[in-house]
């Protein structure tokens, strides 16, 4: 054979090869079609290039390029595809699906906060005069003292001034009311009015003055009494103290109401408002309740927390709700009205929620929703889904591993294949049928 013969038999089984490869001719033109390959719906780690029966589960293997159908016309491919477990696989997984209905949500605000004295049952025992405590009726801090009790014993020069002033002044008035003058008596009066009043200003107690229109002689020390009921809270006086007009002696308060205040997210604050009911359940006895309203809404933001305070006013019988405690508090808020869902059903990624919606051929598809009120294990559709359409409320995180698996297969699949590089010209531009 002659080696131009022989040259022209190699040239004929080169191009018989390559026509033989599907999709190829020999010109190179097209670019070779991508084999169909074949995973399980439950476990996308099998994937095989034949059909057939998961070795795993034994379900029948379907299609990967399926997995991938659902995708954005105005975006980037979804991070999650259709489902298709198919019934054995739904039976297997335990996937349940319920449908969403029109219901109303009377849901409740719930809250933790701290127990705080009422400001406004707060008082402070001062002395208006120099002195010295001669004797202490209240021996510690917490002690509880009723409203009109002795707290303590004070000399004051000044207080045993005053009565004597008082004294003479009666005494001069005594001597003028004989007078047929009308002016005289009535200078007289006013003048024991300014001098009774002038002890009442000074807190001198109303039984001391009693004693003293009586004609009984002046007192040397004037006892204090407390303003109001509850315990004392603070004590920065003892026996023999010498006191200053203006200076703090003792705290007061009244716990028979308390405060409790907590804290709104930014998201609660339209629903929340001034008057509203307000229960708190009592951390030691979780069978007894005690109601009580919202008094005030801060009008600015924690600025570390990015909550809104809010201050809650509740009875306290028997001091059930001592300062310092802290209570979970139930704010009732308005009933909603809407389609609604079991929460179980949503998958929140932090910047969506999804929910696998069941179709009429068993498969799922993702889809985004927007959500409102929950309450009472449900929450409110407010974008998203229709009234009688089914949504997975178990295994649906299952369901979401395999959705996300599959789009990204199909996402590797799809890409496009890199060009093959250009074939190199042949040594001298020979034509293919001549011998080099």
């Amino acid at each position: 054979m002659t080696r131009r013969l022989r040259s022209l038999v190699l040239l004929g089984l080169v191009l018989a090869a390559v026509a033989s490869v599907p999709g190829c001719s020999p010109g190179g033109s097209e670019a070779p079609a991508a084999a169909t390959l074949y995973t399980c719906p439950m476990h996308p780690q099998i994937v095989q290039d034949h059909p057939g029966d998961c070795p795993i589960c034994g379900m029948r293997l379907v299609p990967a390029e399926r997995a991938g159908a659902e995708r954005r016309d105005d975006g980037p491919p979804e991070t999650r595809a259709i489902v298709e477990p198919g019934e054995e696989g739904v039976r297997l997984a335990g996937v349940r699906t319920v449908e969403v209905r029109r219901d109303t949500i009377a849901t409740a605000l719930h809250t933790a906060g701290t127990v705080v004295p009422d400001e406004t049952r707060i008082r402070h025992l001062h002395t208006k005069v120099e002195g010295w405590v001669e004797r202490l009726f209240v021996n510690f801090t917490g002690q509880e003292v009723r409203a009109g009790a002795p707290v303590l014993t004070i000399y004051s020069p000044e207080l045993l001034a005053s009565q004597e002033e008082y004294l003479r002044t009666r005494e001069t008035v005594a001597r003028l009311s004989p007078s047929t003058l009308p002016e005289v008596r009535r200078a007289a009066d006013e003048l024991l009015a300014a001098a009774r009043r002038r002890l009442e200003l000074l807190d001198v107690p109303a039984a001391t003055i009693a004693a003293l229109e009586a004609g009984g002689p002046p007192q040397r020390t004037v006892t204090l009494s407390a303003p109001v009921s509850g315990f004392v809270t603070v004590k920065n006086v003892v026996e023999g103290h010498r006191v200053e007009p203006g200076e703090e002696l003792l705290q007061v308060t009244d716990l028979s109401r308390v405060w409790i205040e907590a804290s709104l997210f930014e998201a609660d604050i339209p629903r929340v408002r001034l008057g509203q009911r307000a229960a708190v359940t009592l951390p030691f006895d979780p069978a007894r309740t005690l109601e009580g309203r919202v008094v005030f809404l801060s009008p600015t933001l924690d600025p570390a927390t990015r909550t809104l305070p809010v201050r809650i006013e509740f009875p306290n019988p028997g001091l059930a709700l001592r300062p310092g405690m802290f209570a979970e508090v139930s704010l009732d808020v308005a009933a909603t009205e809407g389609l609604v869902i079991p929460d179980s059903a949503v998958i929140d990624t932090g910047r969506e929620q999804v929910v696998f919606v069941e179709s009429i051929d068993s498969s799922f598809v993702p889809r985004s929703v927007t959500l409102g009120a929950r309450g009472n294990g449900v929450v409110q559709v407010l974008k998203g889904l229709g009234r009688g359409e089914k949504v997975a409320v178990q295994a649906n995180f299952l369901l979401d591993s395999e959705s996300r698996l599959r789009a990204a297969f199909a996402g590797a699949q799809s890409a496009p294949a890199a060009a093959p590089p250009p074939a190199p010209a042949a040594a001298g531009g020979g034509h293919p049928g001549h011998a080099p």
